[in-house]
């Protein structure tokens, strides 16, 4: 038997408002989504509440987020336990962009589903629960909201709204992503040429340009031009229509060469003068596999740490997803451990090893003993409470990271430290996490324009001919 809600609750919508319903996987994946839909409502029924306190053991993210909902919905209830019928006001805790209210399952509800969906399983309780107020409220928008593509199928083959869940998704398309270059057009100093004023500093040429485009400008963006002279600069200042260009140095000439490296292209160029440049403490790199990520990064690390002493070690951490069946337990210490992971860490120091022409095999052994006392492994597992201080920190892999991961590696940083981050969002490995939720996409968007930031899209292969052609055409 189906028991319906007084008609009193049934009018007392406003107008326009959706009633959204929470599967479980969208409060375990983001126990703050209680307070991320505005003005329209929000049901909860009694399966994702059982399915919540069954996911409640253990330390793993998901187990965290789902103790985390439980709270919230805990704080909301527990001053209106005799008006839960009614439903709750979320603007009373949490954002007070959440105008909407909360309503629990207070009654038993048997939706008819057809005969081929076992009642038993959570998932399609919930479905049936959709279709009831779907019933019950038939001039309102119900809509079941999930991150299992399966449910949402089953949903819909039903004739039931389903959404996912999109506000953890720092980009919808991740086209938009901020690549950190910008091409100028051809008419540039046509149109903020005039009154432009220009001054040398530090071996370097500065300018102060005028016109539409510079609103749009983001400081340490990367502006170029080319033409029979290429132009390359860096966005230093942007004061409404007025924008301070700098030349950037030339590292794709030998004697700006970083530890025997030289960059190959005009974007490896752009990532070396943000690396090498002190006043950047913290670096997004992004690009698909043989860009030059990790060779250019460590290049830069080992001469800011070896030659010029701004930094006192290199600090490398990953996170450690498989990307077939994981291989078990490793026996010996934390950097033993971590060693299977940082092949790509030994591979680019074999390169950087061998720019040393002059240093025969005694002189190369010495080097590389060296650098492997100044590189340090670390996991992720132990970063938490720790502050590095005068460290040059590579986060590798990063597209495999949660915004909230990615918060606490970067919030390890102490004074005079520089955090930088490599991946490419096109090879994610982690199950929960999409190109526009990843913590990487999340960082790139979030710190773009900082002054002390900077981001630079790698976007032509160096590897080899055969990656270069496999990444396309595979």
């Amino acid at each position: 038997m189906i028991h319906r809600k007084p008609a009193s609750v049934v009018t007392r919508f406003p107008a326009n408002t959706k009633l959204f319903v929470l599967d479980t996987n969208v409060l375990m994946h983001d126990p703050t989504s209680l307070f991320r839909f505005e003005e329209h409502d929000l049901y909860i029924p009694m399966a994702t509440l059982e399915e919540l306190d069954n996911n409640k053991k253990g330390v793993s993210e998901v187990s965290r987020n789902a103790r985390q909902a439980s709270r919230y919905l805990d704080e909301l209830i527990t001053p209106f336990e005799a008006d839960i019928a009614d439903g709750i006001a979320l603007e009373v805790h949490g954002d007070k962009s959440a105008t909407g209210r909360l309503f629990l399952q207070t009654e038993a509800i048997n939706g008819d589903l057809p005969a081929r969906l076992p009642t038993g399983k959570s998932d399609n309780q919930i479905i049936g629960v959709v279709k009831h107020l779907q019933e019950l409220y038939s001039k309102r928008d119900v809509i079941l909201v999930s991150k299992d593509i399966n449910m949402r199928i089953k949903a819909r083959a039903l004739g039931l709204a389903a959404e996912d869940y999109f506000n953890d998704k720092v980009l919808e398309d991740t086209d938009l992503l901020y690549s950190g270059t910008r091409r100028l057009p051809q008419d540039f100093w046509d149109k903020h040429g005039k009154e432009m004023e220009s001054w040398q500093q530090s071996g370097l040429t500065f300018y102060r340009v005028r016109g539409p485009l510079c609103t749009s400008l983001l400081v340490n963006e990367f502006v170029y031009l080319e033409d029979d002279k290429p132009f390359y600069a860096q966005v230093k200042e942007v004061s409404g229509k007025t924008a301070i260009l700098q030349t950037i140095r030339d590292f794709t000439h030998q004697r700006h060469s970083v530890w025997g490296i030289t960059a190959r292209n005009r974007e490896q160029n752009f990532a070396l003068n943000v690396l090498m440049n002190p006043d950047i403490d913290f670096i997004t790199l992004l690009g698909q596999a043989g860009t030059g990520k990790t060779l250019l990064t460590l290049a830069a690390g080992l001469m800011q740490t070896l030659e010029h002493k701004t930094y006192s070690e290199i600090i490398m951490t990953r996170v450690t997803v498989p990307v077939g069946e994981d291989i078990g337990f490793l026996p010996g210490t934390e950097e033993e451990k971590m060693n299977p992971w940082m092949g790509a860490l030994e591979d680019n120091l074999d390169v950087l090893n061998k720019t040393d022409e002059e240093a025969g095999e005694w002189g190369r052994a010495a080097t590389r003993d060296l650098i492997r006392s100044r590189i340090k492994v670390k996991s992720l597992n132990f970063m938490r409470g720790r502050t590095f201080i005068n460290k040059f920190l590579i986060i590798d892999e990063a597209q495999n990271l949660t915004p909230k991961q990615m918060k606490t590696l970067i919030t390890r940083a102490g004074p005079g430290t520089k955090v930088v981050c490599l991946g490419n969002i096109a090879q994610i490995d982690t199950p929960y996490l999409t190109e526009g939720s990843s913590g990487l996409t999340y960082v790139v968007d979030r710190m773009k324009g900082w002054t002390h930031s900077g981001h630079v899209t790698l976007q032509r292969g160096e590897r080899s001919r055969l990656a270069d052609y496999a990444a396309e055409a595979l």
